[in-house]
């Protein structure tokens, strides 16, 4: 799928590369998963030092998002489950990568993992997804390929 110049998708948190405070995750499709790189920034600090617990859930959220892409299913998180292993640097590399390991239906399970660069594991998380009905996953798709919002239906 090529997306529109204008997407308002650039401007998303996790990916977009318009967005300043976004973390500008660089994602890459590995069958069914996904893997991506990023730096946390000072922007995103909690403890000096340290990112916000809430970046390493919403990077890892991001590449389950992603995952559910590469699955073929348009999707939203329902639930997610974040286990904390270590704190998250700031200004280092750090890689995240998700796949959806079981497929319900309407509902679809993921595990994501978030990790420094060659080395330890940060976090890792396990969601539950749900489907998008077909009309709004249409709409989703045309909302990426055209950069036009989609009416806010309900």
């Amino acid at each position: 799928m090529q997306e529109a110049p204008d997407s308002p998708r650039r401007w998303c948190f996790g990916c977009g590369d318009a967005n300043p405070e976004g973390l500008g995750i660089q994602f890459q499709i590995e069958g069914k998963g996904v893997r991506g790189e990023f730096e946390a920034r000072q922007a995103h600090q909690g403890f000096p030092g340290m990112a916000h617990g809430g970046i390493a859930a919403a990077a890892i959220d991001e590449a389950m998002g992603w995952a559910m892409y590469a699955a073929g299913a348009w999707a939203m998180t329902a639930r997610l489950e974040v286990r904390y292993r270590r704190p998250l640097p700031l200004g280092e590399p750090l890689e995240v990568s998700a796949e959806v390991v079981r497929d319900r239906g309407r509902w679809l399970e993921a595990e994501g993992r978030l990790w420094v660069a060659g080395g330890p594991l940060v976090a890792e998380a396990k969601a539950l997804f749900m489907r998008l009905p077909a009309d709004r996953a249409r709409q989703m798709e045309e909302f990426y390929l055209s950069g036009r919002v989609p009416a806010n239906d309900g």
